[in-house]
């Protein structure tokens, strides 16, 4: 099962080998080595931002629907392609084909495809000043350094890529040293849609590569999927040159559940708010707030479904739930499984699982106190809680540092649109769950993150404002 790159790097429009530490890539259902990259050396990054900062301008310089249209053959090439890439995401990721083949990739084409169609309407505003007046300029930012998670590794090296090159700017990126093969395919398609060599470059490596890129003098601004932790480090490096910075981090997202709720719909949203991609997805609804009326039949019918969901080989098409991402990562979300146990939070199936497998866990009985209530897990466990009324559920859902997400259930859209203005999260969904178009701003507030991906919300974080005052008479001074 080999998925070797051509090389480790992506740097000027070739293939170039790292110069750094050897970094395995492995299949996480297996444990299998299935390729062997080399980190970039610290030459290697400097190399790289200075190529995309000497390629950029004229990438800029182009007409916008000329760049534009290098996204959109960018999308129409993946999607030639999807099964192909969908299977590397597989491989890289342990997530199921059935998942990858419909949710990775795709959404990767879906930005390309809306920020190439976006391209030629991104334009400045007259301003009329009586004699006089001005007007504005949306320009570039320069060099875009990306660095990804390791989750949805393609579809966040989409994400940042397409507002940062349809507005001009190069990038140098850096994915996961855990998932770190599909940037380097996207270096390929977006090469052969037509994007000139050394707008956008690929590096390796490990947290030292992510600082050196986020510190290089090229560097205008710094996106970054990732954990709280890491985006402080890389918000306070990023401070040091004044760059621009777009946080997308980790989450603690509140889902409450009313009692006139859809029963099925709301057991529905609560498993792929905690399951999917076998629960690695930073937004998930990991606290399921559920009042009291309703509470015991959605335990009932979540516990019933819970039993059919099919655990197994990933590239299985008929799997469901597949390992997770690496054993550091297990071992991470047995001791949260273990801590809630001990902290007396009742187990209503799964459990810690064997091997790279973690089942669906779900927790009952548990209070806002306890560390499974406290703490991001990034795994495939829920937990449950009561409450009572809408005032109560409202300060016990915004108790807590993060702010990416949250979602409602009730037929009462009234309700709904009330408890989601009070709700303290960046991206709220009313009756469903984790849906992310393109077309919808994403992102978090608190510690959650600051900035915006997709929508064309998006293209404020990837350029700069320029104030243009044009006078028509003469120049009056008092001296």
């Amino acid at each position: 099962m080999n998925a070797q790159p051509a090389a480790s790097l992506f740097i000027d429009g070739h293939p170039v080998e790292g110069e750094g530490a050897a970094l395995p890539v492995l299949y996480p259902y297996t444990g299998e080595e299935i390729a062997s990259l080399r980190e970039a050396s610290g030459d290697q990054v400097a190399q790289a931002c200075q190529i995309a900062a000497s390629a950029q301008p004229a990438w800029a310089v182009l007409a916008p629907v000329e760049r534009g249209r290098v996204l959109i053959r960018a999308a129409a090439i993946i999607r030639e392609r999807n099964e192909e890439l969908s299977r590397l995401e597989t491989l890289d990721t342990g997530k199921p084909i059935q998942e990858t083949l419909v949710a990775d990739w795709e959404s990767g084409a879906q930005a390309l495809e809306f920020f190439g169609g976006l391209a030629a309407s991104i334009t400045g505003q007259m301003i009329p000043l009586g004699r006089d007046w001005a007007y504005t300029r949306r320009e570039p930012l320069g060099v875009c350094a990306g660095i990804g998670a390791w989750n949805y590794p393609s579809q966040i090296a989409c994400w940042k890529a397409a507002p940062a090159l349809v507005m001009g700017n190069a990038m140098v990126y850096k994915p996961s040293e855990e998932t770190p093969l599909g940037a380097l395919k996207l270096a390929e398609i977006l090469l052969e849609a037509g994007l000139p060599e050394g707008v956008y470059n690929v590096v390796q490596g490990r947290g030292q590569v992510g600082a050196a890129l986020t510190t290089d003098p090229n560097v205008a601004k710094v996106s970054l999927t990732g954990s709280v932790p890491t985006g402080r480090r890389v918000y306070t490096a990023a401070a040091e040159g004044m760059r621009h910075v777009t946080m997308e981090l980790g989450g603690k997202s509140p889902l409450i559940v009313f009692d006139d709720a859809n029963l099925e719909d709301a057991v529905s949203a609560a498993m792929l708010a905690n399951f999917y991609s076998s629960g690695q997805i930073c937004s998930n609804g990991t606290r399921v707030f559920l009042q009291e009326g309703i509470r015991e039949a959605f335990l009932d019918r979540l516990a019933e479904r819970v039993r059919n969901v099919r655990m197994g080989d990933p590239l299985d098409p008929e799997t469901q739930h597949g390992p997770i991402v690496s054993p550091a990562q297990a071992e991470k979300i047995r001791a949260a499984i273990a801590a809630g146990e001990a902290e007396g939070a009742q187990l209503l199936c799964g459990g810690p699982g064997e091997g790279a497998f973690i089942p669906p866990t779900v927790f009952t009985d548990a209070s806002d106190e306890m560390t499974i209530t406290r703490d991001e897990i990034f795994g495939p466990v829920m937990t449950t809680l009561a409450f009572y009324d809408e005032q109560e559920v409202v300060c016990r859902a915004n108790a807590t540092g993060y702010g990416l997400a949250a979602g409602v259930f009730t037929q009462d859209l009234t309700r709904a649109h009330r408890v989601v203005g009070r709700l303290e999260a960046g991206t709220c969904w009313i009756n469903t769950y984790n849906l992310t178009p393109v077309e919808m701003p994403f992102g978090g507030v608190k510690q959650s993150g600051l900035g915006r991906e997709n929508s064309a919300a998006a293209i404020e974080h990837y350029s700069q404002l320029k104030s243009v005052y044009v006078g028509m008479g003469g120049v009056d001074a008092p001296y």
